[in-house]
């Protein structure tokens, strides 16, 4: 495989972009820091396909990342394959507002082969082709300049082995008649929505153990203001307020700004500082939370009770049985809430009752749950059998 110099001019970006478009699926990465702020700093892009492989480096002046972008979300005759992608995806989608299609992520493939659920690209790598990497230059800052050869050979790795490791997969995906499995994953990772940081949503990632609609009225307001805050200053949302300090906030709102000093995790200046000021303008605007917006209120998905949640128990057994037996990741297989929902009397719009995953798991369940199915032990191992 031909390993690029460090592409830093358009022209050369460009034509490297043109080469690879004819490839049938190229493997992407990239290196970025986001300790100190809110959107993350693209510093490096690494792309190969099986014959070339380039490290990009978007902090080029001048550089046009244009035809880059163009074959990672506007192409679809390209198959992008990332490992572990999701912050690779925020990344693009910030860039573009789209994201990569199609796709295929690596780290949910080995879930369906076996592999955990959530593997490292070193353990893959090793796995697939037998190589450990070097990992000393994985705490590189990279965004600082020059970069050494060390480095760019590093973040290139990346991609030539993952480029070699697609194919294996693929192919053992299809041997095991599997590769449909993914399908509904991969569609789910690439969803634009996943990637989108509106404010009157951000209350949502906040945990509080209140459910008063007034309480999580003020926790929506304050969630939105720090995120403005945050985009903003391009500061880490835990750098304006702690999520913790939110949820006390919202719960024991203060009466007036000079309280704020005296609010665990605030500073005495907050009293008569300009922030302190937007955070009681934004407590102060707040309304009671819409009935249509109350978390854990759906219909379809009703509480669990004391048996409830036994039957459920029973279910995550059956569920890590079944996972052990097939060998695929629990995770692929279904998701907690999902069980929940059915240990509580659920059996319609549930992704565990359709497909793949009924065939593999949802049928046992429900007999579980309506008395045909029982666990057994024999031989010292928890097997499943069928009731009379």
């Amino acid at each position: 495989m031909q390993i690029h110099p460090l592409i830093t001019d358009s022209k050369t970006l460009a034509q490297f972009c043109a080469r690879i478009a004819k490839s049938p699926y190229i493997a992407v990465d990239t290196e970025f820091m986001r300790e100190n702020s809110y959107w993350p700093d693209l510093c490096l892009v690494q792309v190969a396909d099986g014959n070339e492989a380039a490290a990009i480096d978007p902090k080029a002046p001048g550089l046009d990342l244009s035809p880059l972008l163009d074959l990672l979300v506007d192409n679809e005759d390209v198959l992008k394959v990332f490992h572990a992608g999701g912050q690779d995806l925020e990344i693009i989608y910030n860039l573009t507002g789209k994201t990569p299609h199609p796709l295929f992520d690596t780290q949910i493939a080995a879930m369906a082969l076996g592999l955990g659920e959530q593997i490292g690209y070193g353990n893959l790598v090793d796995a697939w082709l037998g190589v450990q990497l070097d990992k000393g230059a994985r705490f590189t800052d990279w965004g600082r300049r020059p970069l050494d050869k060390r480095q760019i050979d590093y973040a290139i790795g990346d991609v030539t082995y993952l480029i070699q490791i697609f194919p294996k997969m693929l192919e053992e995906l299809k041997r095991t008649g599997r590769g449909d499995w993914l399908d509904q994953e991969m569609e789910r990772i690439s969803d634009p929505a996943n990637y989108v940081n509106e404010p009157e949503e951000a209350w949502k990632r906040v945990r509080i153990a209140s459910r008063k609609a007034d309480v999580l009225g003020r926790l929506k307001a304050l969630a939105a203001w720090r995120e403005i805050e945050a985009q903003d200053k391009n500061l880490p949302r835990g750098r304006i307020v702690k999520d913790e300090t939110l949820a006390d906030i919202a719960s024991h709102p203060p009466r007036t700004q000079d309280d704020l000093g005296k609010v665990r995790g605030l500073s005495a200046t907050w009293k008569t500082n300009d922030i302190g000021a937007r955070l009681m303008a934004a407590l102060g605007s707040h309304k009671p939370l819409d009935k249509d917006e109350m978390p854990e209120r759906d219909p379809k998905r009703p509480g669990l009770g004391k048996d409830g949640a036994l039957v459920a128990d029973l279910l995550k057994l059956l569920l890590k049985i079944r996972s052990r037996d097939i060998n695929v990741a629990a995770r692929l297989i279904a998701r907690s809430d999902d069980i929940d929902a059915l240990a509580a009397g659920v059996r319609e719009d549930l992704p565990i009752l359709q497909g793949w995953r009924y065939e593999q798991f949802g049928r046992d369940a429900v007999d579980l749950v309506e008395g045909r199915l029982a666990f057994t032990v024999k031989g010292g191992r928890l097997k499943m059998t069928r009731t009379e």
